[in-house]
């Protein structure tokens, strides 16, 4: 049986509804996992049943997080939502305890390490200003700034290249690296744009966007394939 991996959804503040891009659930599906789109909820009854459904979480890209997480006040933040924090919060914290793997996109490694107990810009161009582009536009299948791969790391393991070509959508990224995570892959200003935490089955996010890549490029997809497989052993 395929295992079950449950996305975390997408929120339109203008629609007022759930939502989600494709490419997440394709590049599982094609990756021979069975992706479900979870419900946007801080009902524990209802999270702790999608948990024990699921054998893994993909944390996906979105709102900003909030700086209450990482012991600051909002400044320089764009949309938050509250009961997508909330609702990832307590199934982070869960999937740590109970050692699921766990993936994050965009957003996904700031919520990751301000959970662990990292800072993040709140916004890059002000705080963090560079020539390095990390607000492209479409398409966004395509590279726009080059990351570092640093070596004797989990990601280098994954997809053997020292250097890869990546999109870049995000106005916030990590600042201070929480405690006991690794930092995998460094961008040309020296951001931490991929990390990982030692001695959980699977536990990594990246800041760039996999899901727009993976169907041109292998070391995009043996991300979202390593994730799959860790699940599997």
């Amino acid at each position: 049986m395929k295992p079950i991996v449950g996305v975390i959804p997408l929120w339109d503040d203008e629609k007022e509804s759930i939502w989600m891009l494709p490419g997440y659930m394709n590049a599982l599906e094609n990756n021979d996992a069975t992706p479900i789109i979870l419900p946007l909820s801080t009902n524990k009854e209802v999270l702790d049943q999608c948990f024990d459904m699921v054998d893994g979480i993909l944390f996906t890209g979105g709102h900003d997080v909030n700086p209450k997480f990482y012991n600051q006040k909002n400044e320089k933040c764009g949309l938050l939502c509250d009961t997508r924090d909330e609702m990832e919060k307590y199934l982070f914290t869960k999937a740590i305890e109970n050692d699921k793997p766990v993936l994050g996109i965009c957003r996904g490694i700031q919520l990751f390490n301000a959970l662990l107990g990292g800072t993040l810009y709140q916004d890059l161009p002000t705080e963090h200003p560079s020539e390095t582009k990390h607000s492209m536009t479409k398409p966004y299948n395509r590279g726009v700034h080059t990351v570092d791969i640093l070596k004797d790391t989990p990601l280098f393991e994954i997809i053997g290249v020292d250097k890869l070509s990546v999109n870049s959508y995000h106005h916030q990224a990590i600042k201070d690296l929480a405690p006991n995570v690794v930092a995998n892959a460094i961008s040309e200003d020296g951001l931490v744009e991929a990390i990982t935490l030692p001695d959980k089955k699977f536990v990594m996010a990246v800041q760039w966007h996999p899901e727009f890549l993976w169907e041109d490029s292998k070391e995009n997809d043996a991300i979202i394939r390593s994730f799959v497989e860790a699940i599997d052993e």
